[in-house]
């Protein structure tokens, strides 16, 4: 689980999802209440903490990430749009693990959240999914169908992953759009039909281990 404290709706909702599409949860917040109120019920692997956040900027929120004997250990990504080499060593000094000033890339945060997971042992490099058919490399974003490397949009490999961490139970189009789209996704559940469709052709053959339940949704079959 990583959690993301980030107050700009709209780039905080782009951070999820690109965890998400990434094969990560994720959780985003605004604030601090409601983070630390989360850090009480479930522990993340990660925190990508801004500066300049409401009530409580991230610089207090990271020192009292690592003054606390619960939360010292939790890597820590400072993400802001300050990128005055003061700000950064600041950072760094009190504890965060990696400093990436906005706007960036996808790619290249993505890449970041992976070498900060990495480095702190939360991530390996044996991270996988599979089945007689898929195998589904978490840490390299990378899918093998009947040997074949298949490239899938982010989307497709997390509606992939998701079908395949629960393998063998009936996914409802809702549950899909749910979990793979997010809360406040507003598409139609044709959407899942669309993505479930063009999976099946990028993995060839190998696309028929994803089963339609006629009236209900999608699974794919037990191991």
């Amino acid at each position: 689980m990583i959690y993301c404290v980030e107050d700009d709706k709209s780039i905080r909702e782009l951070i999820i999802y690109a965890l998400k599409s990434g094969g990560y949860e994720a959780l985003g917040f605004s604030e601090s209440k409601p983070f630390y109120v989360a850090l009480e019920e479930t522990l993340p692997s990660l925190i990508l903490l801004d500066i300049m956040l409401p009530s409580e900027d991230g610089m207090e929120i990271l020192k009292k990430l690592k003054t606390s004997v619960k939360t010292k250990d939790i890597p820590v990504i400072m993400l802001t749009a300050k990128s005055s080499e003061y700000d950064k060593v600041l950072g760094l000094d009190t504890g965060a693990d990696d400093y990436i000033t906005k706007p960036f890339g996808i790619m290249e945060f993505l890449s970041r959240v992976k070498a900060v997971l990495r480095r702190s042992g939360s991530l390996t490099d044996t991270e996988e999914l599979s089945n007689e058919r898929i195998t589904i490399y978490l840490d390299r974003h990378l899918v093998v169908a009947d040997g074949e490397e298949v490239t899938l949009t982010f989307k497709e490999f997390a509606l992939l992953k998701y079908l395949m961490e629960n393998a063998g139970i009936v996914m409802t189009r809702d549950k899909l759009l749910e979990e793979v789209w997010g809360y406040d996704y507003e598409g139609e559940t044709r959407t899942v039909d669309v993505h479930i469709r063009t999976l099946r052709q990028k993995l060839g053959d190998a696309g028929s281990v994803i089963e339609t339940v006629r009236g209900v949704g999608y699974k794919i079959g037990g191991n």
